[in-house]
């Protein structure tokens, strides 16, 4: 029990320390006391609950929701974008520009850097920043041939990519998911397609989304999902892909003949990864991203912070 001359000395301390800014030097000067009564009194004061800090900015929550992602998940680092009013649009540009702020600054000893492909890596690709790393090669890690929605395709961001750090690409000339098992096999067998999938084993680094076959999905708008597709996907536990790459709510694999006909890197291979950085917005990919912590294919999150908090909370 704290007696009225111990409450009123902490309480003087404070204020002259939080208030009027001065330093513990200073103040023991004034107070006649030694500086490290002074220290101690100023955590007294805390650890009594005379003296309480906020950190009065938006960053504090997402700083929070960042800490407890990586506890929760076993993360090496969490980014939360603040979002709060922000509409779908505005929400995967500020996700995608702080996606492309985290790798423009971690590419220290990067040499082989394997992407994905998809609307917002297309968007972080477009907010990179132009910077000179002519040794860094940029790997596609799966095919995408065709016509339509091909800006978001994994060779065409590798190229984009690859522009932006004035580096090298690679190219996958092979369709994402082909329309057969033997012409699949087929395919990789092909020298140049075979000689790109060995360099996506053995990339640094992997930058890559998260997809929600059954909300927005862009496999669906590209045409690489039918209806009858989406339907046994349900059936048998899908909640997400990564790469083309099917998974159910626990991380695991799971088991459809879409799996057997795409090219490109397996479920297994990202976790062989030394760093795969995941970037994703939107809280209809919830499911999915849970899916992807749970199998372990995620090392760095970047994510708008509604959906981070429903994760805390699921």
């Amino acid at each position: 029990m704290l007696s009225w001359e111990e409450r009123r000395q902490m309480v003087k301390v404070a204020t002259l320390y939080y208030f009027e800014g001065l330093t513990q030097d200073q103040i023991a000067k004034k107070v006649g006391v030694s500086r490290p009564i002074i220290s101690k009194l100023l955590q007294k004061s805390k650890d009594t609950g005379i003296v309480e800090i906020y950190i009065k900015d938006e960053s504090a929550h997402t700083v929070e929701l960042e800490q407890k992602l990586v506890k929760k998940f076993a993360l090496k680092d969490a980014i939360v974008i603040p979002t709060s009013g922000s509409s779908p649009e505005s929400s995967k540009r500020a996700v995608a520009r702080a996606g492309a702020y985290y790798l423009s600054r971690n590419l220290k000893g990067v040499k082989n850097l394997g992407i994905s492909w998809g609307s917002t890596l297309a968007e972080l690709v477009a907010q990179f920043p132009y910077i000179r790393r002519e040794d860094i090669k940029i790997i596609p890690l799966e095919g995408g041939m065709g016509r339509q929605y091909v800006e978001i395709h994994a060779n065409q961001l590798a190229y984009e990519l690859a522009k932006k750090l004035n580096g090298k690409c690679s190219y996958l000339y092979a369709p994402a998911i082909v329309e057969t098992k033997e012409l699949k096999e087929r395919l990789m067998e092909m020298q140049d397609i075979e000689a790109v999938l060995q360099e996506g084993r053995n990339v640094d680094k992997a930058l890559i989304g998260i997809g929600n076959p059954f909300e927005n999905s862009t496999l669906e708008k590209i045409g690489y999902l039918k209806k009858e597709d989406l339907d046994s996907l349900r059936e048998v536990g899908a909640v997400g892909d990564i790469g083309f790459r099917f998974f159910n709510q626990a991380g695991k694999p799971i088991q459809h003949p879409l799996n057997d006909k795409v090219i490109g890197a397996s479920l297994e291979l990202l976790k062989k990864i030394k760093e795969v950085i995941v970037v994703v917005e939107g809280e209809h990919k919830l499911d999915s991203v849970f899916g992807a912590l749970k199998g372990n294919y995620i090392d760095v999150l970047v994510i708008d912070e509604f959906t981070a908090s429903s994760l805390i909370d699921k």
